[in-house]
């Protein structure tokens, strides 16, 4: 296929005029999804994931999807995964068929006291809609909504193309039993395109295409330096506790500078956009006086090299700590993978670092969990030319009218989408396009999460451009 620079003018100004006119629905039904906390992580309430993704499959029923039905992978000894919605609906002869995917499971809240409204009572202010969720990635299922429904207002429920949906419902806890999702549906999410919508803009006003994502490797350093727990004035001195000897480990992860210290990890430098220091400070939420780690420049540390951090930590509470060696402690390590990373080889990596730099003759285990590739994008991709041209025509840019791409920003991303490169690896030949109706300031996965209700909106415009250029440049009676 070949890209055709642009829609006619009517049909742009049609499929702007069918979101704007439904856009007071599409944030009540945003916020419905948000109202309802459904979080994959074991502990969490199950029935919350069940009622969110009936909700999901609900919206796509009356946008003209009679066969959204609910699936799941299965998970370790047989058990089911989270609810996952899937549709479809056939390409006719001779048009391409499109995968739109978001999910629909959300981080926790964290403490409710860093939120300035509470979390799931999702708030409208200052341009902006805010709750757990909205932003990651509830947003991301009505932009697709949104589009299919703009879609069919202005080509008609008949157009040739091939729509299909899926919802995944447990992204966030890694996507454990994607796998058996796509052992067992994966002819029903074969598509020429997929439609990621978990991403988002460069900055408010500046759309992106995400180019890159970096994967994933986690899992738990577990130290035991003793078969009790001993008193600390008795025996301390000679003997360390668990989580000093842990903590030793820990500091060996990072170079003095803040760098990863692991070797045999990829690194490069990053090509394209460069961040404001300032602005990204902000951003971020960094106390006075608090340095930036690594080196090299800002995008090539968050997209091009690794980056591990400590997520969890089990040892005795402060609450209930008295003047004891602890006899063991653990640590869940969470490691991001640049381009041209092997998951595989990166985990074992960490674990022969971790035996390396165990000190005293402690007794550590290393407990290997979740894996995710990395994603690139090919930019000369025609699927990728059609997805920039999209979203500079809904921002609105004059430069939509001249040269493609003088607007829109193919930026990497440092966080990962297990979907994403599953994909990739699944059907080599789908041209995968990230997207999404985040921005920097919209926190995902920290307090006062929200959503910019103007970028929102030209993203669902966006994927409706997208969705409609396939359309019209498949259809023979359109003359092209």
């Amino acid at each position: 296929m070949t890209f055709q620079r642009r829609l006619p003018r009517p049909i742009v100004k049609a499929l702007a005029a069918a979101v704007d006119s439904k856009m007071a629905a599409h944030c009540e039904a945003l916020k419905d999804l948000v109202k309802i906390p459904g979080v994959a992580w074991p502990g969490f309430d199950r029935e919350l994931l069940e009622m969110s993704s009936a909700r999901v499959r609900e919206l796509f029923l009356s946008a003209g999807f009679p066969d959204a039905k609910i699936v799941r992978g299965e998970g370790d000894a047989g058990i089911p995964g989270a609810p996952a919605v899937l549709a479809k609906r056939s390409p006719a002869p001779g048009f391409p068929a499109v995968l739109l995917y978001a999910h629909h499971d959300v981080q926790p809240s964290g403490p409710v006291e860093a939120w300035a409204t509470p979390p799931f009572e999702p708030e409208e202010r200052d341009g902006r809609l805010f709750g757990r969720g909205v932003a990651d990635d509830k947003a991301g299922i009505i932009m697709h909504l949104g589009a299919v429904q703009a879609l069919d207002s202005v080509f008609g429920n008949a157009h040739g193309l091939g729509l299909s949906l899926f919802i995944e419902g447990e992204e966030e806890s890694g996507s454990p039993t994607l796998g058996g999702i796509f052992k067992n549906h994966g002819n029903e999410l074969r598509a020429n395109a997929a439609i990621v919508a978990d991403s988002g803009s460069w900055k408010v006003g500046t759309p992106a295409l995400t180019a890159s994502l970096r994967g994933l490797v986690d899992g738990v350093i577990q130290v035991r330096i003793l078969d009790h727990a001993l008193h600390s004035g008795t025996y301390g001195g000679p003997v360390l506790d668990a989580l000093t000897v842990l903590a030793k480990i820990m500091a060996s992860f990072h170079h003095d500078d803040g760098s990863v210290a692991v070797e045999g990890l990829a690194s490069s430098s990053a090509t394209g956009p460069e961040m404001d220091h300032d602005v990204f400070r902000r951003d971020a939420g960094l106390l006075p006086g608090v340095e930036l780690a690594g080196t090299d420049s800002l995008t090539s540390r968050l997209w091009t090299k690794p980056a591990l951090s400590f997520v969890g930590l089990d040892a005795q509470p402060i609450a209930t700590a008295g003047n004891v060696l602890l006899p063991q402690a653990s640590v869940k390590f969470s490691l991001r993978l640049p381009p041209g990373s092997d998951p595989h080889q990166a985990m074992e990596a960490v674990r022969r670092h971790a035996v390396r730099r165990t000190p005293f003759g402690a007794e550590m285990t290393f407990m290997p969990g979740a894996r995710s590739r990395p994603f690139t994008v090919a930019p000369d991709d025609p699927m990728v030319q059609a997805t920039l041209w999209s979203l500079e025509t809904a921002w609105g840019s004059e430069a939509a009218e001249a040269q493609l791409g003088s607007r829109a920003v193919m930026m990497g991303v440092g966080g990962s989408i297990p979907f994403a490169a599953a994909l990739a690896e699944q059907q080599p030949d789908c041209s995968i396009l990230i997207t999404g109706a985040e921005d920097p300031d919209s926190r995902a996965h920290g307090a006062n999460e929200s959503v910019h209700l103007g970028e929102f909106r030209n993203a669902i415009l966006a994927e409706a451009l997208f969705l409609a250029h396939l359309q019209y440049t498949s259809d023979p009676s359109s003359g092209q």
